[in-house]
């Protein structure tokens, strides 16, 4: 599948900032389940090009000029592999996966929820697949109830919140059980040009032979076919589109909207 990708996020401030700098994960990493066949990003200041410690390709963003906004516009064609290949494995070793973050740190009740999953699973597939059905239940998808530094036990007691909270208590409920697992950040198509957005899901370590596989909690389904991966890392924070800090500027307001729709070229 091809899909046509614009993604644009503006930052209004009250006042003029006087020196900006934004962290963009931006650009579709490379991994075997995508091909990007064009991608751009119009953004003002000076953009540095690096790949992280995860394989992520990243755009460092600076402005040293005043400014009352920055807007940032990334547009593109990816083809997608709709089969569950195992994905890039990045310069981490999985272990790196298995360790708690800030947002993904497990309070009691989440050990507890985790281990009666594990007793039911035996190896990590199995984990992979009771895990996505147990935090799907754990919680309900509902936005507008959560914040983006919500940790994952702020979610696990909350029992709802959006796709970034389900990654986040799936990880942390991994991790208990010995299994490594990433966050990733990316697009979803999903068939209406008008309900589309930014996504989250997790990818899961099957062992040195299988490797990495991609999991939809919000969907309960392999992350596979309609789905765009733009970075991977420990939690939200390693792998967020954007992420800056600012000198200056007072109040800000923040708009984004995201198309994701099948190629024209592929329809022809």
């Amino acid at each position: 599948m091809q899909l046509h990708i614009r993604h644009e996020t503006l930052y209004e401030y009250d006042r003029p900032a006087k020196y900006s700098v934004q962290r963009l994960h931006l650009t579709p990493r490379p991994d075997p389940s995508q091909r990007v066949l064009n991608w751009r990003i119009l953004a003002p200041g000076r953009l540095l090009e690096q790949v992280d410690a995860h394989g992520n390709i990243v755009h460092l963003l600076t402005l040293e000029e005043p400014h009352r906004e920055i807007r940032v516009v990334v547009q593109g064609i990816v083809e997608t592999v709709d089969l569950d290949v195992p994905q890039a494995d990045g310069p981490l070793s999985p272990l790196a996966y298995l360790a708690p973050t800030a947002l993904t740190a497990p309070d009691e009740a989440m050990r507890t929820f985790a281990r009666r999953i594990g007793d039911c699973c035996a190896g990590h597939e199995a984990v992979a697949t009771g895990l996505c059905e147990a935090v799907g239940d754990a919680i309900r998808y509902r936005t507008g109830v959560s914040d983006v530094g919500d940790s994952a036990a702020v979610a696990f007691a909350a029992g709802e919140g959006v796709c970034q909270d389900q990654a986040h208590v799936f990880l942390a409920c991994a991790r208990v059980l010995g299994v490594p697992a990433r966050y990733v950040s990316g697009y979803l198509y999903t068939g209406d040009r008008h309900d589309v957005a930014s996504h989250a899901w997790v990818d899961v370590w099957l062992g040195a032979q299988r490797g990495w596989h991609s999991v939809d909690i919000t969907h309960r389904r392999p992350a596979i076919g309609q789905y765009c991966r733009l970075a991977v890392g420990r939690d939200y924070l390693d792998a967020a589109p954007v992420r800056g800090v600012r000198h200056g500027g007072g109040g800000e307001h923040m708009r984004t909207s995201v198309l994701v729709a099948e190629s024209a070229q592929q329809q022809q």
